[in-house]
């Protein structure tokens, strides 16, 4: 945010008491992240910054009452599209929680859109109760085993990388490529010098951890080992320990801070559904959990406030002192971490757990062109049974998907699979279930055709148009019908999720924004989310978020086994691989 010499002169008037402020915070107990000390201090508010502390004439006074002054949360890595969400929508949900800014890897629309998915979200965010800082990227598509509906490449993303609304490159996924010295990964990452180059490496150790740091990579939040992020830390990471409604990693991971190295680490949520956001929270929940723990409060804190800040060189957030925007969370205490009221520019956005400004919620946003072409994403060439059928001749041993409870990643099984009537089926009494992938972008007719073990439906089928990360459509299910008919339905709706069964549709979430997000309210999105997974567990899936984690299935940089419309993908190898093993 720039100033004028007026405005700057205003502000510096006003921090020698000469002028008066707007705001003045008094009797709270101030939570200096910069010095890690809690000590009693009045507050003062300027515009949108912190001018001083101590007694200043101010416009209006609060009483903070012995509450704790606290800079608002940032999470530093964080795909909007997990929430189901607009812009609006997720602001207005997480601003009473304390959380003031986000930075966005807006990758998933990207994938779909392209360019203009980048712009419809940069559009969309602003001048809303919370602050949206973007980095572009990196991988549109994630890799060559897979069809989106975009490619991006270096000079694409260079007409944004020095936008200031931009804070760097977003996670470089494909990291196969990048360790390999692909040339259009390598110009990525030429093109952002000066920037933040943030990582994405699971389970990625040794010299070929070396090698992608050595081009530049700075940041990671795959790790799921303590060895793994100990290593990383160790090699010049700054290490993103992770709680989200799939992945959780913070648990694992806490051991690895200190106080002697906590200014290199931060928690974020990368992925959360909307029940999560409205039952659960965000990163106060997460704070709430790691002090639970037994993580010191303040380096809690330091992990959402000034090290993400100082992280993307966002020197005027994430902390308060003179000269800082006045991004400001009052808490009840340092336990729950429930957020009494919620300051964001200075002016007063949430309180009690409430928006203040209920207008903002009951805004229409501005209706455009580019809204329009961003609601019809769903291409796909007409199916039929036929195109879902695998055919076996005799009894072999098949690459299976097997999923692990809380963990995007996945093992790779051998089971041996007996034909029916010289075809694999679904096997819902030994958990075996038919895995498929509709391309939706180009139209192709390319469906990739897998098994998966851990989803443990008993009938009927679920699909997604939601699919990490080309978002292509992925379902599941006992039979060919059901599965059928559940992709017919996410053709229907331009995006969404289904639940079929015996037929019949039982229960539909629509996504018509590129096929990733809701125009609903937080409310009745969560409230569909919760029908379809009552109506998936009803069905015998045993996974609590089972359409989050089916979205994970077609993601084929997360070991070690995935699908996707090219087909079954050896992550560890990074290349196809055929479903059956050749005797």
């Amino acid at each position: 945010m720039r100033q004028n010499s007026t405005e700057l002169a205003t502000l510096i008037k006003a921090a020698k008491g000469e002028y008066p402020v707007d705001l003045l915070l008094e009797g709270g107990n101030l939570i200096n992240v910069l010095s890690g000390e809690i000590y009693q201090a009045d507050v003062a508010i300027f515009q949108n910054r912190v001018v001083g502390f101590g007694q200043y004439e101010a416009k209006k006074h609060f009483k903070i009452d012995g509450k704790f002054i606290c800079p608002g949360f940032i999470d530093a890595h964080f795909h909007l599209e997990s929430t189901l969400l607009t812009p609006q929508e997720f602001a207005c949900a997480v601003a009473p929680m304390g959380t003031s800014s986000v930075i966005l890897d807006p990758h998933e629309i990207a994938n779909v859109f392209g360019m203009m998915g980048i712009e419809y979200l940069y559009l969309y965010s602003k001048n809303l109760p919370l602050t949206f800082y973007f980095t572009l990227p990196s991988c549109v598509p994630a890799t060559h085993l897979e069809t989106s509906g975009a490619i991006l490449e270096a000079e694409d993303l260079k007409k944004l990388i020095r936008k200031p609304w931009i804070v760097g490159l977003g996670e470089l996924m494909n990291f196969p490529g990048l360790i390999s010295a692909d040339p259009q990964l390598l110009k990525k990452i030429q093109m952002s010098i000066g920037k933040c180059k943030d990582g994405h490496a699971p389970l990625l150790m040794g010299k070929n951890l070396y090698a992608y740091l050595a081009a530049g990579i700075e940041s990671d939040h795959e790790c799921t080992r303590l060895d793994e992020a100990q290593e990383k830390l160790r090699a010049g990471m700054h290490i993103m320990l992770r709680e989200g409604s799939t992945a959780k990693n913070v648990t694992d991971l806490l051991p690895l801070v200190t106080p002697t190295n906590s200014q290199r680490c931060m928690l974020v949520s990368d992925d959360k559904s909307p029940s999560d956001l409205l039952h659960k929270g965000h990163l106060n929940t997460l704070l709430k959990k790691v002090v639970a723990q037994g993580l010191d409060p303040i380096i809690a804190l330091q992990m959402v406030t000034i090290n993400p800040a100082t992280y993307f060189g966002l020197r005027q957030i994430g902390a308060i002192a003179p000269g800082f925007i006045a991004n400001i969370a009052i808490l009840d205490d340092l336990k729950s971490f429930n957020a009494h009221m919620v300051f964001h520019q200075g002016k007063l956005v949430a309180q009690g757990g409430q928006m203040k400004d209920n207008v903002l919620r009951n805004r229409k946003s501005k209706r455009n062109q580019l809204a329009k072409k961003i609601r019809h994403s769903i291409q796909i060439k007409p199916l039929d049974l036929v195109h879902l059928q695998i055919p076996l001749a005799s009894p072999k041993k098949a690459r299976v998907i097997q999923i692990i409870p809380n963990q995007i990643i996945t093992h790779n099984v051998l089971v041996e699979i007996e034909p029916k009537e010289g075809k694999a089926i679904s096997d819902p009494a030994k958990d075996i279930l038919k895995l498929i992938v509709v391309e939706r972008h180009q139209k192709s007719g390319r469906i990739g055709l897998g098994l998966v073990k851990g989803m443990g439906l008993k009938a009927g089928a679920l699909a997604s148009s939601v699919a990490h990360d080309s978002h292509n459509i992925i379902a599941v299910g006992v039979g060919d019908e059901d599965i059928l008919l559940a992709v017919k339905e996410v053709e229907k709706l331009q995006g969404g999720w289904v639940v079929y069964k015996n037929g019949q549709l039982i229960s539909a979430l629509p996504l018509p924004i590129a096929g990733l997000l809701s125009e609903w309210s937080i409310e009745k999105t969560a409230a569909t989310v919760d029908l379809l997974n009552q109506k998936a567990a009803s069905l015998g899936c045993k996974i609590s978020e089972p359409f989050l984690k089916l979205s994970f299935l077609a993601l084929p940089v997360i070991p070690e086994l995935k699908l996707t419309d090219k087909g079954l993908i050896d992550v560890n190898s990074f290349q196809h691989v055929p479903l059956f093993m050749d005797k």
